[in-house]
C-alpha cells in the first residue's frame, strides 16, 4: 500500500501516541478540578499550550484549544461578524478557493444580512494582495484568506494581505490547516488576528485543533457552558489529545526543513512523471506550492473511477471533485481558477509524507499512467477526440 493522501489526514506519529497514552494513564483528571488529579491534568494541559505557543511564536494565552480546524475557523469568522455588527460593518472579503469550513459559515452570514465578496484566483490559484485591496470597503469587518490551498497546495501571500489589513485596521483570519507543521507559519509575521490549525494534518490525533487569537482580537464563544479556556470555549478539555497534538507539532517543526527539502524533490519527480502523460495539466503554481502537494487533471478522465482504480492498485489518493446526490461535481477550487468543468471533474490530488520514497513515487507514476490509459480507452468522448470528431481541451 502506498499512502498519498496526507493532506486529508496524516498517520499518527509515535510520539503523539506515546504522549496521549501517558496523559490517559497519569493525567486523566478534569483540569478544572482543584484536587491533585485535576491539578496534574491542568499541568499537562498548560504545558502543551506553552510548547505550542513557543512553536508558533506567540503567547500561551493566545492559544485556544478546539476540536479541529472547522471549529477554529467558525469561531474566528463568527467572532469577527459579531464584532462587525456592533460597529455597523457587514462586509466580508474572502476567496472562492477556501475550504468549506470557511465557505459554509460565510454562506450562512450572507443569508443573514452580510455582504460577502469571494475573490477568484489567477490561473495558478493565487489570490493577490492587490485583489484584496481593490474590494475592501469602509464597512469591511473581516478578511479571510487561507495560508495554502488544500487542493492545489498553492501558497497564498498572507503576509502581504496581513500588512494590508493592519494598515486599514481590518481584522484578518487565515485557515492555516495545511501549513502548520509543514512550512514556517508564524501568526505574528503573518499579521493575522486569528489562525486555525488541526492536529491530524501533522501527525496528531483527530478531534484536536487550535485557534490562535491575537491579544485584543474579539472572540465570541461558539460553545457556552463552563468557564474552560478562559471562558472562550466551554467543555472539558481533551487533555490527552492536546498532549498528542503538542508532541506531534514539536517533532514536525524539528524536522520541517529537512523534510520539506526531501518532499520537494519527490514532489517534482512525481510532477515530471505525471506531466509526461499526454493531455495532462498541473493545477496550482508550479513552484509556489506546498512541498508535498501534486494536483493534476487528465483530459478524458473522471476523478471517482480514477481514485477507485488506483485504490485497487494500492495507491491511496483523492480528488478535488465532489459527489452530490450521486452526481460527480467539479472541484470548486479548479473551476474558480478558470478550469473547464470537464477537466476539473477529473483532478487527482497526491500528497506526500513521511513514508513516501522514490520507489513509491515511481510506482504511483506507473499506476496513474496505466489507469488513465484504461479509462480513456473506455471513454466515448476520448475516442471521438482521438478520431478528430471533437476538439481536445488540452494541447
Amino acid at each position: 500500500m502506498i499512502y498519498l493522501d496526507y493532506a486529508a489526514t496524516a498517520p499518527m506519529k509515535t510520539c503523539a501516541i506515546d504522549a496521549m497514552t501517558d496523559a490517559m494513564r497519569c493525567a486523566w483528571g478534569n483540569p478544572s478540578s482543584i484536587h491533585e488529579e485535576g491539578a496534574r491534568a491542568k499541568t499537562v494541559l498548560e504545558d502543551a499550550r506553552e510548547r505550542i505557543a513557543a512553536l508558533l511564536g506567540c503567547r500561551p494565552a493566545e492559544i485556544l484549544f478546539s476540536s479541529g480546524g472547522t471549529e477554529s475557523d467558525s469561531t474566528a469568522i463568527y467572532s469577527a461578524a459579531e464584532a462587525g455588527l456592533r460597529t455597523g460593518r457587514r462586509h466580508i472579503v474572502s476567496t472562492a478557493i477556501e475550504h468549506h469550513a470557511v465557505l459554509r459559515p460565510l454562506e450562512r452570514l450572507a443569508k443573514n444580512g452580510f455582504d460577502v465578496t469571494l475573490l477568484k484566483p489567477d490561473g495558478d490559484g493565487i489570490i493577490s494582495a492587490d485583489a484584496v485591496r481593490d474590494v475592501i470597503r469602509a464597512d469591511t469587518c473581516l478578511v479571510s484568506v487561507m495560508t495554502a490551498n488544500n487542493e492545489t497546495g498553492a501558497i497564498q501571500p498572507v503576509r502581504a494581505i496581513g500588512e494590508l489589513c493592519r494598515a486599514r485596521a481590518i481584522p484578518f483570519h487565515t485557515d492555516a490547516v495545511q501549513t502548520v507543521g509543514h512550512v514556517p507559519t508564524d501568526p505574528g509575521e503573518i499579521g493575522c488576528d486569528w489562525l486555525a490549525a488541526s492536529a491530524h494534518k501533522f501527525g496528531g490525533p483527530r478531534g484536536a485543533g487550535l485557534l490562535y487569537v491575537r491579544r485584543g482580537a474579539p472572540l465570541t464563544p461558539l460553545l457556552l457552558g463552563g468557564g474552560q479556556e478562559r471562558e472562550r470555549r466551554a467543555g472539558t478539555e481533551n487533555v490527552a489529545a492536546i498532549a498528542g497534538m503538542a508532541a506531534a507539532l514539536e517533532e514536525s517543526v524539528r524536522e520541517m526543513h529537512a523534510e520539506a527539502e526531501r518532499l520537494t524533490r519527490l514532489r517534482d519527480r512525481l510532477i515530471a512523471g505525471l506531466a509526461a502523460i499526454p493531455r495532462s495539466v498541473l493545477n496550482g503554481h508550479a513552484a509556489n506550492r506546498l512541498p508535498n502537494n501534486v494536483n493534476m487533471s487528465f483530459e478524458g478522465v473522471e476523478g471517482e473511477p480514477l481514485i477507485l482504480l488506483l485504490d485497487e492498485r494500492g495507491i491511496r489518493a483523492s480528488s478535488g471533485a465532489a459527489c452530490s446526490a450521486g452526481a460527480l461535481e467539479p472541484s470548486h477550487v479548479l473551476t474558480a481558477m478558470g478550469q473547464p468543468p470537464a477537466l476539473a471533474v477529473g483532478s487527482l490530488r497526491l500528497t506526500l509524507g513521511s513514508d513516501t520514497d522514490e520507489a513509491a513515487v515511481d510506482a504511483c507514476i506507473e499506476a496513474v499512467r496505466d489507469v488513465v490509459g484504461r479509462l480513456r480507452s473506455q471513454s466515448p468522448d476520448w475516442q471521438a477526440k482521438t478520431a478528430g470528431k471533437a476538439a481536445f481541451l488540452l494541447p
